[in-house]
Parts: C-alpha cells; sequence; structure tokens
C-alpha cells in the first residue's frame, strides 16, 4: 500500500502534467478562436476549403473562445471540456465530409483527446489530494 506522502507526491505530478497538457491545448484553442475572429487570411481559407461559408468564421472563433474560457474556469472545466470536444468532432465531421487529408482529419481527434487527458489528470489528481490531506 502506497503512503500518504507517495500517494500525494504522484497526485502532484499527474496535477501538473494534467496542467501542462491543458495549458497547451488551451493557447492552441486561444490561437486558432483569435485568429478566426479577426478573420485571418489562412484561417478564413479552411473552412471555405471543406464547405462553409465564410460568413461563418467569426461566430466559429468566438463559440471556440467562449467553448475555451468554460474549460479555464475551474468550476466549469468538464463542461467546457464537453463543449470543446464537441466543437472538435465538428470539424473532424466537416473534414471528412469534405474528403480532407488524413492529418486534417485526425488532428482535431488528437486535440479532443489532449482535451480530456488534461482534465482527467488535473480532476482525478486533485481528487486523490483532497482525499491524502490530513
Amino acid at each position: 500500500m502506497q503512503s500518504t506522502s507517495e500517494s500525494a507526491s504522484a497526485s502532484k505530478g499527474a496535477l501538473w502534467a494534467g496542467r501542462v497538457v491543458s495549458a497547451l491545448v488551451v493557447a492552441f484553442m486561444i490561437f486558432d478562436g483569435v485568429t478566426k475572429v479577426v478573420k485571418a487570411q489562412q484561417v478564413v481559407e479552411a473552412p471555405v476549403r471543406v464547405g462553409l461559408p465564410e460568413s461563418t468564421v467569426f461566430g466559429i472563433g468566438a463559440v471556440l473562445l467562449v467553448c475555451t474560457a468554460l474549460h479555464v474556469i475551474p468550476k466549469t472545466s468538464v463542461l467546457g471540456a464537453i463543449l470543446l470536444t464537441g466543437y472538435l468532432g465538428g470539424a473532424t465531421a466537416a473534414n471528412v465530409r469534405a474528403g480532407s487529408a488524413v492529418f486534417n482529419t485526425i488532428f482535431p481527434i488528437i486535440f479532443s483527446v489532449l482535451v480530456l487527458i488534461g482534465l482527467f489528470l488535473r480532476e482525478a489528481a486533485c481528487e486523490r489530494l483532497s482525499h491524502s490531506a490530513p
């Protein structure tokens, strides 16, 4: 059986691993959302290639930023993760429908998994730390 200090140390490691994974995902999502909101030319071209009208790019970016903000706030992080995986599922579906390259189709799936891994590590570590505290 693990001692309390070994369990707390492992939990802190998982907590930090979850924070790092989540921070990388959040940084990318913020970048992607902001570039959609400001309608950077390369970012506008990508949704158009998969069949979305150019007029939807701003709204898609705004939704992404709201979902990311919900994921960052601890009390709403689970809701934010659910919304982000839904958003990324839509990106996957759009790429499949358009017959995009395999990487373009797999990329949002990878990010969905990273969103969930980061959340799981943070939540599980917090739960273990709260139970191991004297």
